[in-house]
């Protein structure tokens, strides 16, 4: 298997992480792995309430999140665990995400908008 490509912390481009970050369902899978501890699976990812995202998609929103730097994944067993890199990226981006997620509606514990 080919390793997953993760960029450094200083690699990180805003503009990655805005892109990655204009597909609604990537924002709904990013705001649910962040309030999940920061920390889930794909196939536990998938489900977004009103609809299950296929897989073939679920796979390519990863990549997307993983490449711009949003996430780091790992696999374990036939599973891919990913984490979210909030606290890095807030550091390197104070204030980026949570705006995003704000703007969408997504941020974990606030009421969600329509």
């Amino acid at each position: 298997m080919r390793p997953l490509f993760h960029p450094a912390l200083e690699d990180i481009k805003p503009e990655a992480i805005l892109y990655a970050l204009s597909d609604p369902e990537r924002v709904a899978i990013y705001a649910k792995l962040a309030g999940a501890s920061g920390s889930g699976t794909c196939s536990a990812l998938a489900d977004l309430g009103d609809r299950v995202i296929p897989k073939s998609s679920l796979s390519n929103h990863f990549k997307v999140l993983r490449e711009s730097g949003l996430i780091m994944s790992e696999r374990q067993g036939v599973e891919m665990r990913n984490q979210t890199r909030c606290t890095e990226l807030d550091e390197r981006f104070p204030g980026l995400i949570k705006a995003i997620l704000t703007a969408y509606g997504q941020l974990p514990g606030q009421p969600k908008t329509d």
